[in-house]
């Protein structure tokens, strides 16, 4: 026992509808990483949760160190030495980087001590941040690292870390996998959380596998390849998306001289962006957080209005037209923020099937909803989607990340859009969700929509993408054939060479 840091017996905790732990057991050891991993509502949330002191189990124990452990509240956690960098970023953007971290502390020193403290544990991590930084400034990347250099400062026993890749660069990744090897040889304990099992190969010794709340299997990842821990996630072989053959059709949708001021002080603002895509083809956009993503997906989605003639579906022009307009002529969209942005989060799935779908799903009749009708919607969307919910009248933010990203996405599929706009189509979903999302985005091509696929895993983009181009600082590269694309090709696109010589660009 003496070398078990956290261990737990039995959790079990149940809500209305859903057991979502159920006799939860296994070992953590000082020192180690361990894998947590599990397809979305296997109950990977509400187990960490538990841990960090946000839920309290109904029945079962912990012990950390060998004494008993029962967290009242993440601060008790944190007292403890547990800590955890959530997937989803904690920061004010206005306040610098000092400051923010000082609001995550029980007693802050003097700013300038701080400072003093952030530059020394960042650079002995080899997380290099500058504290005077605006965060509306940073990168993805940086962003993390505030997180990460938050919880050290706790000098935690056991850091938490919840899809911590998923808005990194390759280069990012590289610096902290280097940054949690430092940890692990100072005997640190990490929980990694990740979807991205090849990550999970190279990273950790150990592995627990949920499903369904329960533990089903445990393996160590260096010696199990990634196909089989996610047939061990789902109880079945895994799908390998396919795109049946067939011929590309006319220009749908087609911007000219895209342009848009920053949206507001933190935003990018769109340069010039020039690109046709014509129907049965997806057009992959990849590119590093925050260069001009969320404002390219407002452009189409008629969430920010343009200047005329820089946005046109089948010959008429919309870039004046509103969410709803767009909608009516055939354009869907879905943003990377699920929730509160792709959904309403105090909303039920019925009321938010509605919200989207109300005009190409006929769910609004002489100004009267149709709610029977979209009730059905809903039904529809969760069954299609395998959303794990108790059904169509739970909550937006009852669901896990990856559940309500899977309905989020099938809302927009199941509407049958001649044009589908959507920014990170797999984010936190897992191995088999995302193979089923691809090849519901690979079916409606091939029906016939011109499809923008903006993401940053580099491998769905050309898994999924006819052709591929990079953004930069709000400029598009020129697009090049997605097949034979190398790796350093696409680098050099991502960091912004859009002169660089192309061939087949009109392919």
């Amino acid at each position: 026992m003496t070398d078990t840091l956290l261990e737990l017996r039995g959790l079990t905790k149940a809500y209305p509808g859903v057991v979502a732990n159920s006799d939860v057991s296994f070992t953590i050891g000082k020192g180690e990483v361990h894998a947590l991993l599990g397809e979305n509502g296997a109950g990977k949330s509400t187990l960490v949760k538990i841990i960090y002191g946000l839920v309290r189990p109904d029945t079962g124990s912990m012990t950390l160190n060998g004494a008993p452990y029962e967290p009242s509240e993440p601060r008790a956690a944190r007292a403890a030495g547990v800590a955890m960098v959530f997937q989803h970023f904690s920061l004010f953007d206005a306040l610098n980087v000092a400051e923010n971290i000082a609001l995550g502390m029980e007693n802050p020193p003097a700013m300038g001590d701080l400072a003093a403290r952030i530059r020394e544990v960042s650079e002995q991590y080899g997380l290099p941040l500058d504290p005077d930084r605006v965060v509306g400034d940073l990168s993805a990347g940086e962003r993390q690292r505030v997180e990460i250099i938050r919880c050290l400062l706790q000098d935690p026993k056991l850091l938490i870390m919840d899809e911590p890749t998923s808005v990194l660069t390759p280069q990012e990744v590289e610096i902290l996998f280097k940054t949690l090897n430092i940890l692990r040889e100072e005997g640190t304990s990490i929980l990694y959380i990740s979807h991205k099992l090849e990550e999970i190969r190279t990273l950790c010794e150990h592995a627990t596998i949920l499903r369904l709340g329960k533990v089903v299997g445990n393996c160590d990842p260096r010696q199990t390849s990634a196909r089989d821990m996610a047939e061990m996630m789902v109880g079945t072989l895994l799908h390998v998306p396919e795109k049946a053959p067939h011929e590309l059709g006319d220009v749908v949708l087609s911007i000219r001289g895209l342009s848009a001021p920053a949206p507001h002080q933190f935003g990018t603002a769109l340069k010039n962006i020039t690109v046709d895509v014509r129907a049965g083809e997806v057009l992959g956009i990849g590119g590093v957080a925050g260069n001009g993503q969320d404002e390219l997906v407002a452009a189409l989605s008629g969430e920010m209005k343009t200047a005329a003639g820089m946005v046109v579906i089948d010959g008429r022009e919309i870039g004046r037209l509103g969410p709803n307009e767009r909608r009516a002529a055939g354009l869907c969209a879905a943003p990377e923020e699920r929730n509160g942005h792709a959904a309403a989060p105090d909303m039920s799935l019925t009321e938010n099937a509605l919200m989207t779908g109300a005009v190409r799903k006929n769910l609004v009749n002489r100004g009267l909803l149709d709610w029977p009708s979209a009730r059905t919607f809903a039904e529809e969307i969760i069954k299609a989607f395998d959303v794990r919910t108790p059904g169509p009248a739970n909550t937006a933010r009852s669901l896990s990340g990856g559940n309500l990203q899977k309905f989020v996405i099938g809302r927009e599929i199941m509407q049958n859009p001649r044009v589908l706009v959507i920014n990170q189509p797999t984010w936190g979903v897992d191995a088999s969700a995302a193979a089923s999302i691809r090849q519901a985005i690979l079916d409606l091509a091939v029906s016939g929509a011109a499809i923008v696929c903006i993401s940053q895993d580099l491998d769905e983009l050309r898994e999924i993408s006819d052709r591929f181009a990079a953004l930069n600082e709000g400029k598009l590269s020129a697009p090049r054939l997605a097949k034979g694309l190398t790796i350093d090709e696409i680098g050099l696109m991502l960091g912004g060479a859009h002169d660089m010589e192309v061939a087949h660009v009109d392919a």
